[in-house]
């Protein structure tokens, strides 16, 4: 017979291998949630299996293995839970290969590759809300959902169970506390409770019974269905410019069909590929087998859609849309609400079991994008709405209704490792050199074979009239200008900003009652920038705005002043050749105008010590990049000789005190 204490130790020692990894974690105070005592929504991630993958390798934080779980989302409360949407933590940088039930609510394409600093946000589809029990008698299928997950997983051998570090909803409505393991350590469960807060509770604010408000945000995209059909419906979708520094140029938008859908026809706007073949190949061709498909225009699962051009604004068959055909730019409405939208219709025809003209489902995955020169943006999954209204066109005071509305939000985000497309340079009266834009500001050659210049070094200060040419021509001006102030000269130089566009803030004059700058934009694109704009945030310096003199400017809050050129100023040329492209450097388009401040209401501030600089400058959208310092007055001016003379003066003056 064993020794009992013996086989005591080794329970102990099988009990404390099994434990739940690292990741799985949580306060002592966590209690396992109970789905019985649980009257609101019930989350839980179930962990299900997990299975050694090729390529074996022999460092186990890189152990590849294929897992598979399941989500749960179950509404125990007495209000519907809509346009669900779901978070959660993953902490062994699992890379999400399929899922069910559920889209990734930023549109992103699978597989994905998740963050631990980040948690995955899934949307529900097409099941996107879930009734109370109250109203549906507890029916299971319209108050709970199942998503599953397959996926592969790095670093947690067996028999650890890896769960993630968090679960909630992401709707600010609900308050979900931290998830907790349950007894068998291999799934974690939380139950979320209607958060009080009206500011946060998109519930108390309800359009009606049947629809979330609309949300704010960016850019608003709204998919109406105006017309339906058993087979098919004829959609509306409008893009509208919500931020005051927002902008899109040449849009293209795209999206992913969920239900086998193709588009037939479409009018103010155009596919990228005209292509019916994936219709008459696939499953649409054996469905419509009358349908003439070298008339449907695209069968793509995820189509790009561009503007048309102004001119096909009044053409009978392809414009005649309100707010079409606009080149593709769209404009904040601080700077024109005529061109801050832009709108096409679509027929879309529809797939078994679909065919049914009350079966509606707008597509997933959205995503906007313009041209360099604009900001980017992140899109999350269509909300149902209440349906929009449209004006009536002969102008009775009655409106037209859609038969159902989603709306899609797109915020201007920082994609991980982006480079800004714009900068900044930094001048003054005051001393003799200026602050060029940063090295590699927007972006170095990728490799270091494909450059001869350091790509770490600071930008050397310059003489005021070498940013007027480009980098290519400065090297001789900024050499000649470091040999005369004393400069360090890193070998190999800097690198140049590789910026299409770069903005000069100049100070001008400061005197007692105001100070003034000088903007000047240069444009380094072989192409011009059509009704350009730019914003710069002044934090000490905003209440004291003035006027600007040959652009138009705006004060429109939170600090920021918003700048444009004149009615037929607007338009800043690309960069051309010199006067003689054999020996002169290029031009690059240029544009200039003084602005002022006054001092009356913004007493106490100090210009040179960098109150009169701008902390952030935005061109066409875009936040550009800023050099690390500002130039200074006096006797620590930069590349200025004031700085030895003062030495020199205090020594003579401390001779003279010994002396005496």
């Amino acid at each position: 017979m064993a020794n009992p204490m013996l086989l005591l130790l080794l329970l102990l020692s099988v009990a404390n291998f099994l434990r739940p990894s690292s990741s799985q974690s949580l306060p002592a105070t966590v209690q396992p949630t109970n789905l019985m005592t649980c009257n609101g929504i019930f989350l839980n991630y179930q962990f299900q299996n997990r299975r050694k993958i090729h390529p074996f390798v022999s460092e186990p934080s890189k152990q590849p293995y294929s897992f598979g779980a399941n989500v749960t989302l179950l509404n125990s409360d007495n209000i519907d839970l809509k346009a669900w949407s779901l978070v959660i933590g993953f902490s062994h940088l699992e890379i999400l290969v399929s899922i069910s039930n559920a889209v990734l609510s930023d549109g992103s394409a699978l597989p994905f590759q998740s963050d631990p600093k980040t948690p995955v946000e899934f949307s529900g589809f097409p099941n996107p809300d879930l009734k109370t029990p109250i109203a549906t008698a507890g029916d299971l299928s319209q108050i709970q959902t199942s998503v599953s997950i397959i996926g592969t997983q790095f670093g947690v051998p067996n028999p650890a169970i890896p769960l993630p570090s968090t679960l909630s909803l992401s709707n600010p409505a609900w308050t979900c506390p931290p998830a907790a393991i349950d007894g068998s350590s291999r799934s974690i469960s939380t139950c979320c409770v209607e958060n009080l807060d009206p500011t946060l509770n998109d519930n108390s604010t309800l359009a009606d019974e049947n629809f979330l408000p609309r949300r704010a945000g960016d850019l608003s995209i709204t998919y109406d269905v105006i017309q339906a059909y058993p087979s098919s419906y004829l959609a509306l979708v409008t893009i509208e410019n919500e931020s005051p520094l927002g902008r899109l140029d040449n849009w293209r938008l795209s999206w992913e069909w969920m239900r086998g859908e193709f588009i037939k026809s479409i009018r103010g706007a155009y596919t990228s590929l005209v292509s019916s073949s994936d219709c008459i190949f696939g499953k649409p061709g054996e469905f419509y087998k009358d349908l003439d498909f070298s008339k449907v225009v695209n069968c793509q699962k995820i189509p790009t859609i561009l503007d048309l051009p102004s001119s096909m604004a009044n053409d009978n068959d392809l414009g005649k849309i309100p707010s079409c055909c606009r080149n593709g730019t769209i404009l904040p409405k601080s700077m024109d609400a005529s061109q801050s939208a832009s709108a096409f219709q679509l027929q879309v025809y529809k797939m078994p079991p679909d065919d049914n003209r009350t079966i509606l489902n707008p597509p997933q995955n959205w995503h906007i994008t313009g041209v360099t020169l604009n900001p980017d943006y992140a899109c999350g999954a269509p909300i149902r709405v209440a349906p929009s209204q449209f004006p009536d066109p002969s102008g009775l005071q009655s409106n037209s209704s859609a038969l159902a509305s989603w709306q899609v939000i797109c915020n201007i985000t920082q994609p991980k490792n982006s480079k800004p497309k714009c900068c900044v340079s930094f001048s003054a009266y005051y001393n003799d050199s200026a602050v060029p834009c940063k090295t590699c500001a927007c972006g170095c050659p990728a490799s270091s074979l494909s450059r001869t210049c350091n790509a770490t070094a600071p930008a050397l200060l310059l003489p005021p009239d070498a940013l007027l040419v480009p980098f290519e021509n400065r090297s001789a001006k900024a050499l000649a200008w470091a040999e005369i102030k004393h400069f360090a000269v890193p070998k190999p130089m800097p690198c140049g900003d590789f910026c299409g566009v770069s903005v000069n803030w100049h100070i001008n004059t400061d005197y007692g009652k105001g100070w003034t700058a000088r903007v000047t934009l240069f444009n380094w694109y072989d192409v011009s920038l059509a009704n350009w704009f730019m914003a710069v945030e002044m934090p000490k310096a905003y209440d004291g705005f003035e006027a600007m003199y040959s652009f138009n400017a705006t004060a429109i809050g939170k600090d920021t002043i918003f700048m444009q050129g004149l009615p037929g100023l607007n338009y800043l040329m690309g960069e051309v050749n010199g006067s003689n492209p054999a020996s002169d450097p290029r031009v690059p388009g240029k544009q200039q105008s003084v602005i002022s401040f006054t001092k009356s209401k913004t007493p106490g501030i100090n210009v040179p010590s960098g109150d009169g600089y701008p902390s952030k400058v935005f061109f066409n959208g875009e936040e550009c990049s800023l050099p690390d310092m500002i130039p200074t007055g006096g006797a620590s001016r930069i590349g200025g000789e004031g700085s030895v003379y003062m030495v020199l003066i205090t020594l003579a003056t401390v001779f003279v005190l010994f002396g005496q």
